[in-house]
């Protein structure tokens, strides 16, 4: 399992250095997930989602310009790795987000994920 999920991480993290974000998400996203930031509320099905991600996309961003991940781990079915992400938005701005990223992984997806943000 753990090598699934490690392979499975990988092709994720190679995605979101492409920006590929929605196509991650379609990919990866168990249809019941659970996605949390920081201690937001959890956002909750696959659907719901990919259209949140969608609509801060074409609302927000600008530019992309980076996506990098640092250190990474998989036991069981739980993955844990610390991420940088750096955008330019349409305000002008530039969020720089620090990242440690929780997973728990089901069927080979995506099923609950709580992003820790520096």
């Amino acid at each position: 399992m753990e090598n699934n999920i490690e392979k499975n991480l990988k092709h994720i993290h190679a995605l979101l250095a492409e920006a590929k974000f929605i196509e991650a998400m379609e990919t990866y996203l168990h249809d019941e997930v659970e996605l949390t930031e920081a201690n937001d509320a959890p956002k909750k099905g696959k659907a719901f989602c990919i259209q949140f991600e969608e609509d801060f996309i074409n609302e927000q961003l600008a530019e992309f310009i980076r996506y990098e991940v640092g250190a990474y781990a998989v036991r069981g079915n739980h993955s844990f790795y610390t991420a940088v992400m750096e955008l330019k938005l349409k305000d002008g701005s530039t969020m720089l987000s620090e990242q440690a990223v929780v997973t728990e992984w089901k069927d080979g997806k995506i099923y609950r994920e709580r992003y820790y943000h520096a």
